[in-house]
């Protein structure tokens, strides 16, 4: 994964526990740089070790962390510079949503080592649809359930998503229902 997502993870725990815990938490995913990079790329594993050594340090769940996480993503790529492409993403939520694929590749550009989930929405209604999630990463669906709830609040919407089907259970992706 690209810093910028490890650099965001930082500045979660670092808002929500100081950087004391921070520190505990390099030391426990055994990172012993002084930071990350925005542009240059991590292996996977380094992210999920700060996940779960976040856990383990904070004793909130990976789920509930990757949620947190997910809803923190929004506003933290947004004060990065990404604003403005978030601003074309679309008029409304469910515009947005349905245009995440289009907001990835486009990032593509500029990140050629970008792993793209794949997102799609069917079943819409006047104030619900269905989020179907696809990606190569596994243990992130969490993450998904958060990031909608950050784009909802960009659209001053409460957003409820619940999961409804797992991948990790043996679906062949996951699929969130949400409501707003």
């Amino acid at each position: 994964m690209y810093g910028l997502v490890n650099r965001a993870i930082e500045g979660l725990i670092v808002k929500q526990f100081g950087t004391d815990v921070w520190e505990e938490i390099k030391i426990k995913a055994e990172f012993d740089e002084s930071g990350f990079i925005g542009m240059k790329t991590y292996p996977d594993s380094l992210t999920y070790k700060l996940v779960m050594a976040a856990s383990d340090v904070t004793k909130i769940t990976p789920e509930l962390l990757l949620e947190a996480f997910g809803e923190y993503w929004i506003l933290y790529t947004s004060e990065e510079g990404y604003g403005k492409m978030m601003e074309a993403g679309g008029r409304t939520f469910p515009d947005f949503l349905r245009n995440l694929n289009m907001m990835h590749y486009r990032l593509g550009n500029i990140m050629p080592e970008l792993v793209m989930p794949e997102f799609e929405v069917t079943e819409e209604e006047s104030n619900s649809l269905i989020l179907h999630y696809r990606s190569k990463r596994a243990g992130l669906a969490p993450m998904v359930v958060g990031l909608t709830k950050g784009l909802g609040k960009r659209f001053n919407l409460v957003c409820l998503v619940n999961q409804i089907e797992f991948k990790a259970t043996g679906a062949d992706h996951d699929i969130f229902l949400v409501n707003w």
